[in-house]
């Protein structure tokens, strides 16, 4: 049994929606090979994959805070990043982030928390949407098992391939 799902190798003609830039990549995003840049605020993300997405930022655009781990949650990626207008969406994290990055990103996750926490999303939540209960879940999400999945993308990073499992994982 592997324990990293390679969501880019089976985009095939879909690569096409992903035509953001990792120079443009909200801070908020969680590492992984998708990531939200330059996207519209239409609020149409969370619409195609609410439990990946989520608006953040300034003009609150759209990011991923959780990376899709089966064929149907990248497919829900995939429709979010096709609806965005401004094609933002990127998917080419895996040859961008590096272990050292990853790391660091992990270390400085008490911003992401901050944030968070001090925005009133309660009085942005879309009722359609569920973003205040979203955002609880990628508090929940930082809090608990984002750590494992973490190293388990940093051995993929550094190995090119899954672990298996009872494989060591690296440390963040």
């Amino acid at each position: 049994m592997t324990l990293y799902y390679d969501p880019v190798a089976r985009l095939g003609r879909d690569r096409e929606v992903f035509r953001g830039r990792w120079e443009d990549r909200l801070w908020l995003n969680v590492p992984g090979p998708f990531y939200g840049g330059e996207t519209d605020t239409c609020r149409t993300g969370r619409l195609s994959a609410p439990h990946h997405v989520l608006y953040g930022g300034t003009y609150l655009t759209e990011y991923v805070y959780r990376q899709p781990r089966t064929r149907a949650e990248t497919t829900r990626l995939v429709e979010a990043a096709d609806c965005d207008p401004c094609l933002g969406y990127g998917c080419d994290g895996d040859s961008r982030w590096t272990p050292g990055a990853v790391r660091e990103w992990w270390r400085d996750r008490g911003r992401i928390t901050q944030y968070l926490s001090t925005e009133d999303w309660e009085a942005v939540d879309w009722p359609q949407q569920g973003l205040a209960g979203a955002v609880r879940d990628y508090e929940s999400y930082l809090a608990g098992p984002l750590a494992a999945d973490l190293r388990i993308y940093l051995f993929w990073l550094e190995e090119g391939r899954s672990p298996t499992a009872g494989e060591r994982l690296p440390d963040l």
